[in-house]
């Protein structure tokens, strides 16, 4: 197929008139139609990359650590209808036990339609257990090497990303004997400055829902963030407009720059349905509009019910963030940081022919998956 007048969104990250030629499910340079091809006229539209969400938890009533094949599927028609065509869902806090499971349904998991299952984002169990957030904290466990690699050769080598609270005992050898295996992520954790540029030396290399469950910046205890910045690690913002203040995500892109910031809806079940009762690694979750909290404390934050496109246009319309930067950060970024972006997160030659077209008001038009509408 070939998308004509369209405003394509660039491997340099800017817009640019053009067309794009889809012929076996990949971008092909030759723009020129061909026999029997079909032509879209795509005048007026931008031409976005299929995004790429490596941190959430579950849509349309279902939750990835369902652990079951109708729960994957569900998801990722859902994600696939809003634009994400590949997903790296986030596990709770749970035994190794429940994990197993998990770990078996996505290596069984055959992408033939929706949005790809391309990795895992393990979050759990090696965290703080006074960062927990909406993690439940009966299922804590300390960082072990054994438990991780077990979960990973029943993954059949999905697990991409492991989060950890670098401060908790056996982290830091966890981090430098698996730094090579995974990348891993400082999240729910209660770290120092100091700890957390030993856990950037030892290989952490990303942060998990930046300033969400870890310490804040202050002048004579700068944190894990300024840690962060310091040592160039990938940062996760949750761009729902519930997490984060509006000022403080510029001040993230301005400062960490576009190309660091990976945007990230952390949905749970919630995210496409009205508001109600729900839940979250086995804990009771509120949903009021965009919020979603824990039934019994209010006042923790039990994920998002926002979809990462979504979270992406928020960002731009709702916080000042140029367009080019949010689409980068929801596509590329992520892409890169999971090793899929030979095939995804960007309208390159060679890579899937996953687009979107949206309109100046960045309302969804037409999403193909390789070159197939699916909307």
């Amino acid at each position: 197929m070939i998308i004509k007048n369209a405003l394509v969104y660039t491997p340099a990250h800017t817009f640019a008139p053009g067309d794009l030629a889809v012929r076996d499910g990949r971008i092909d340079p030759d723009t020129a139609p061909r026999p029997g091809e079909e032509v879209v006229d795509a005048g007026g539209l931008y031409a976005l990359p299929g995004l790429v969400d490596l941190h959430f938890h579950g849509a349309v009533g279902h939750d990835f650590c369902d652990g079951t094949e109708e729960a994957i599927q569900a998801i990722a028609d859902f994600e696939g209808s809003k634009g994400v065509l590949a997903i790296c869902p986030a596990t709770m806090t749970y035994s190794e036990e429940i994990l197993g499971r998990v770990m078996d349904a996505a290596a069984a998991h055959q992408n033939g339609r929706g949005a790809d299952l391309v990795g895992i984002n393990m979050e759990g169990p090696f965290i703080s257990p006074e960062k927990l957030g909406a993690q439940n904290p009966i299922y804590l466990h300390a960082p072990n090497v054994g438990m991780f690699r077990r979960l990973q050769k029943r993954a059949g080598g999905l697990i991409k990303l492991v989060d950890i609270a670098p401060e908790v005992d056996g982290a830091l050898d966890f981090i430098a004997q698996c730094k090579d295996e995974v990348r891993i992520s400082i999240a729910h954790t209660c770290t120092s400055y100091d700890t957390a540029i030993r856990a950037f030396e030892a290989g952490a290399s990303h942060m998990t829902h930046l300033y969400n469950a870890m310490p804040g910046i202050t002048h004579r205890e700068p944190g894990p963030i300024i840690a962060a910045l310091e040592r160039r690690a990938e940062v996760e913002l949750i761009t729902d407009n519930v997490h984060i203040h509006p000022a403080v995500v510029r001040f993230t892109f301005s400062t960490f720059g576009d190309d660091r910031v990976i945007l990230i809806a952390d949905s749970m079940m919630a995210c496409g349905l009205p508001d109600g009762q729900y839940s979250l690694g086995g804990q009771a979750v509120t949903v009021t509009g965009p919020r979603a909290t824990l039934t019994e404390h209010p006042g923790v934050i039990a994920g998002s019910a926002t979809c990462l496109y979504d979270c992406m246009k928020r960002a731009v319309l709702e916080m000042g963030v140029p367009l080019e930067s949010a689409v980068r950060a929801a596509s590329e970024n992520p892409a890169r940081s999971i090793g899929v972006d030979a095939d995804y997160g960007s309208l390159a030659p060679g890579r899937y022919g996953n687009v979107i077209l949206a309109d100046k008001s960045l309302d969804i038009q037409t999403v193909y998956r390789r070159g197939v509408s699916i909307l």
